[in-house]
């Protein structure tokens, strides 16, 4: 059976990223859905349907479960997150999303010098 509550959600910090672990049992690559919206906040939408079906003909017997879980969550991200290189895989149940920093050079060429008149 799908777990109805919010999954567990782990956030790492190293040098150069950072890292969320969403944990879904049963998850699959096709039910994920992540962007970084108008804002810049990066939305999570996730979607799992499972079903076990037994038959036994000789009893005559049949039985079908099915469930379904939903999970939708946005996320502030920090200022030093370079939104173009955010990437996400899943890996038994486990969805991680890759949010790399700018790194010091990068920051670099954002900035500059205003000459005042």
């Amino acid at each position: 059976m799908i777990n109805t509550t919010a999954p567990a959600v782990n956030v790492k910090e190293s040098e150069k990223a950072y890292t969320m672990d969403v944990a879904f049992p049963g998850l699959k690559k096709e039910n994920c859905n992540i962007s970084v919206d108008k804002d810049g906040n990066l939305e999570v939408k996730v979607e799992a349907k499972k079903e076990n079906k037994e038959e036994n003909k000789k009893e005559h017997y049949l039985r079908r479960e099915f469930s379904y879980g939903n999970f939708e969550q946005s996320y502030v991200l920090p200022e030093d997150v370079n939104k173009e290189q955010i990437s996400a895989k899943v890996n038994d149940g486990v969805l991680e999303i890759e949010l790399p920093k700018f790194q010091k050079s990068e920051k670099q060429q954002n900035s500059r010098v205003i000459n005042v008149d």
